[in-house]
């Protein structure tokens, strides 16, 4: 293995490492929140569905992404690592600011970026195809929010068992799912660009990413799981489940058909929905207005990044 195929598995296992982190909130911000599970148990839950996820549910994705974005056959190891520099190190910026933002967004703008500086033409049908699955998404889980919260409260006995009954137990299973469907969803920002300059299949890029996401969930995960949990969310039960189920669903769906989207705009538009049901605001404005400002300066940060880096890689090769 090259030097620079090297330097592009560290970069990959990092920026795995901080999107783990990065997304302990979105995956178990809920149960966390109404203390139907404390905080160790739930990054030791977290870690390993994280992993089953992306080893075997994120083929269709790192298919996908790896191969459509730029109409390039093959891509050097060096624009790889460039993407993947400028991702990483958005992502732990915002992860080390406690920001929720889109690393799926921030690494999309990264390959265009490079592509753009490297002269290479972006598919962008597809680009296009994304964005509107990225607006679609928080607005369909907004919509299902509002409809499984009226549905839960059909069973108030159910809702009354609290986080150390039933609804409790059903709050951790379903982020449980949201887990699985992270390391899904997200491992393709990590290693889809194995694929792309031909390092490897899905199998072993979604294994290891995945061990990558569940490192950094371990490790570096408790600072986004309290700001969630802590600082957006104001839910009770019924609202919760209802929430993390739609994330799960939403996001889920997309992964099946080969798509990915942004867990915390499927989680906080489910908590939207939520909150619409009951007549009442659930998200703190305040950090809904500085995530929503990660989202917006990600994007554009990633690309002037990536373009920058793609073009220094340029000069040194």
């Amino acid at each position: 293995m090259s030097a620079p195929d090297i330097l592009l598995v560290i970069l990959a296992l990092a920026f795995a490492w901080s999107m783990g982190a990065h997304y302990t909130g979105a995956c178990m911000g809920m149960p966390f929140a109404t203390k139907s599970i404390n905080l160790a148990p739930a990054l030791w839950l977290m870690a390993p569905l994280t992993f089953l996820g992306a080893t075997f549910l994120s083929h269709k994705v790192l298919a996908n992404i790896g191969h459509n974005i730029l109409l390039a056959h093959h891509l050097d190891a060096l624009p790889a690592i460039a993407i993947l520099g400028a991702a990483f190190s958005l992502t732990t910026f915002f992860t080390q600011r406690r920001i929720p933002t889109s690393t799926i967004q921030i690494l999309i703008f990264c390959v265009i970026g490079a592509g753009l500086a490297l002269g290479l033409r972006v598919r962008w049908s597809m680009v296009l195809r994304l964005i509107a699955l990225w607006i679609s998404a928080p607005v369909i889980a907004f919509f299902l929010g509002f409809v499984f919260t009226k549905i839960l409260d059909l069973f108030p006995e159910f809702a009354r068992s609290g986080s150390a009954g039933a609804m409790g137990w059903a709050l951790v299973v379903v982020g449980g799912a949201a887990s699985i469907t992270m390391g899904a969803n997200d491992v393709s920002n990590a290693t889809a660009v194995f694929l792309t300059t031909g390092f490897s299949g899905p199998l072993v890029a979604g294994t290891l990413g995945g061990i990558g996401l569940a490192i950094g969930v371990l490790t570096w995960g408790r600072p986004l799981l309290e700001r969630v949990a802590l600082d957006v969310v104001k839910v009770d039960m019924p609202m919760a489940t209802a929430a993390q189920l739609v994330q799960a669903v939403v996001v889920l769906t997309a992964v099946f058909v080969g798509y990915f989207t942004s867990m915390n705009q499927a989680l906080i538009g489910a908590m939207a929905g939520a909150g619409f049901a009951r007549g009442r605001e659930t998200i703190d404005r305040g950090v809904i207005i500085a995530i929503l400002r990660g989202w917006f300066i990600g994007p554009g940060a990633g690309l002037i990044l990536a373009f920058i880096f793609a073009r220094v890689m340029q000069a040194i090769s």
